[in-house]
C-alpha cells in the first residue's frame, strides 16, 4: 500500500472543490437570472451559447461529487476503518443526509415551513440512500461491487420505455399508486405525494442510476492502494477511454440517451446538441461525458500539496464538502432576494414552494447573465472564510459529530 494513503489526497479535495465552485453558479442561475423561471438554458430553441454552456458546465457537479463520495468511502477503509464501523456510519450518516436534504437543505431552496411540500429530493438526499446502499454492498467483493456498478450504469437506459405520468402530484392528475411511486423513487423524475397527499415531494434524482455511481467511485477508490505511478496511469488511461466511448457512443446515436442530437442551422448549435444530454434521470452518456475527464483530472493532479494559491482555494472548499452545500442554497437565495429588493422587483415569489415560485414570478423577474457571474464571485468571497474556519474547525477537533458535516 502507498504509506502516502495515510495523509489526505489533496487531488481529491481539489476536484471536487472545482465542482463546488461550479454548483454554487448553477444555484446562482437558478435564482438571479432572468430565464431561470421561464424557459430551460439547454433548450436549443430558446437558448444562447453563452447560457447553453453556463449550465452546462455544471453537468460536471453531481456526478463528480456522487463518484468522490464513493471514493471516499473506499479510502476510509484504506485507513483501517472496521468494515463493521464503516457500515454503521454509512447507514446512520444516511439517513441524516435525507434529513437533511428535507430540512435545512429545503429550507434554503424554498425560504419557508409550509411543509405541504416537503421539498426536492436532490443530490444530498440520493448520497444518503446510496450511503445506505453501500453500508451493505461494502461487504461484498470488490468485483461485486463493480459489477453492480457497471450494470446499473451501463444499462439503466434500457428502462427508459418504463414511464409513469410525471409530476401527478402538481398537476391535479389522478394520485399514482404504488408502483408508480416507487418508479419515480427508483429512475424517473416526478412529483410524489406522500403520508396520505398530506405532503408532496418533487425527485429530481431517482435512485437509478446514481447508486451505481457510487459503487463504482467506490472500487476507483481501490487505486489509491496502488503505487502513485501506476495509479496515475490507471487512472488516466481510464478517463481517456470513459471520454472516448462518450464519443463515439453520442455520435452512433443510438443508444445511451433518450434524446438524440440533431443537425441544426448553425453548426454550433450542431455541437451543443451533441453535448446536450440527458441529467434527469442521468443517462449513460451524461455519465461518461462528466465522469471521463473527471478522472483525468483526477490522474493529472495525483500527488499535487496544494501549494498554489488556486489549489489552496479548491481544497479549502474540497475539505468541507457538506458544509459548503448547506450554506451555498441560502446564500444564493438570500442574494437574488437582496438584489431584487435593492432594484425595486417584486421578492414573494421567493418565499414560494416549488413549483408556485415558478408560476408566480413577474414578467421583470432575475438579471442578465453577467449579474449571476457577478453574484456567483461574490458569493465564493463570503463563503471561502466560512469553510476555511469550519476547516480548521475540523482539523483541530476531531470528535465524532464533525464527521457528520
Amino acid at each position: 500500500m502507498d504509506t502516502s494513503i495515510k495523509e489526505r489526497i489533496y487531488s481529491i479535495d481539489l476536484l471536487r472543490g472545482v465542482v463546488m465552485m461550479i454548483m454554487l453558479l448553477d444555484h446562482t442561475r437558478d435564482f438571479v437570472h432572468f430565464g431561470a423561471m421561464s424557459s430551460d438554458p439547454t433548450d436549443l430553441a430558446t437558448t444562447t451559447i453563452s447560457l447553453f454552456f453556463t449550465r452546462w458546465i455544471t453537468h460536471y457537479c453531481a456526478p463528480t461529487f456522487v463518484f468522490l463520495s464513493g471514493v471516499s468511502i473506499y479510502l476510509q477503509k484504506l485507513k483501517g476503518k472496521p468494515t463493521g464501523e464503516l457500515s454503521w456510519f454509512l447507514l446512520t450518516r444516511g439517513f441524516w443526509l435525507i434529513v437533511m436534504e428535507f430540512t435545512l437543505v429545503r429550507f434554503g431552496f424554498v425560504f419557508n415551513f409550509d411543509y405541504s411540500f416537503l421539498g426536492v429530493g436532490q443530490v444530498i438526499w440520493v448520497i444518503g440512500v446510496s450511503m445506505i446502499i453501500m453500508a451493505g454492498l461494502i461487504y461484498l467483493p470488490i468485483r461485486a461491487i463493480a459489477i453492480y456498478g457497471v450494470v446499473l450504469v451501463l444499462l439503466h437506459n434500457l428502462l427508459d420505455r418504463i414511464q409513469v405520468p410525471p409530476n401527478v402530484a402538481f398537476e391535479g392528475q389522478p394520485p399514482p399508486d404504488a408502483g408508480q411511486i416507487l418508479w419515480m423513487l427508483l429512475h424517473q423524475q416526478g412529483g410524489v405525494p406522500l403520508f396520505g397527499g398530506a405532503t408532496n415531494a418533487f425527485i429530481a434524482y431517482p435512485l437509478i442510476p446514481w447508486t451505481g455511481v457510487m459503487a463504482l467511485g467506490y472500487v476507483v477508490g481501490s487505486v489509491y492502494s496502488w503505487d502513485a505511478k501506476r495509479r496515475q496511469k490507471w487512472l488516466l488511461k481510464a478517463g481517456i477511454g470513459v471520454t472516448a466511448a462518450f464519443v463515439v457512443l453520442r455520435l452512433i446515436n443510438i443508444y445511451g440517451d433518450p434524446s438524440r442530437w440533431s443537425w441544426q442551422e448553425a453548426q454550433s448549435f450542431t455541437f451543443l446538441s451533441i453535448l446536450n444530454t440527458t441529467k434527469y434521470t442521468p443517462s449513460l452518456l451524461y455519465l461518461l461525458m462528466t465522469l471521463g475527464p473527471a478522472l483525468i483530472v483526477l490522474s493529472l493532479t495525483d500527488r499535487k500539496k496544494g501549494k498554489a494559491i488556486w489549489q489552496r482555494i479548491c481544497i479549502t472548499f474540497g475539505c468541507v464538502p457538506m458544509f459548503y452545500y448547506l450554506l451555498q442554497f441560502p446564500l444564493a437565495h438570500s442574494l437574488a432576494i437582496i438584489l431584487s429588493y435593492l432594484t425595486g422587483k417584486d421578492i414573494a415569489y421567493f418565499f414560494l414552494n416549488f413549483p408556485a415560485s415558478m408560476a408566480a414570478a413577474p414578467p421583470d423577474a432575475g438579471f442578465p447573465l453577467w449579474v449571476v457571474y457577478a453574484v456567483w464571485i461574490a458569493g465564493l468571497l463570503i463563503l471561502y472564510p466560512l469553510c476555511l474556519w469550519w476547516g480548521n474547525l475540523k482539523h483541530r477537533n476531531k470528535h465524532w459529530l464533525l464527521s457528520y458535516l
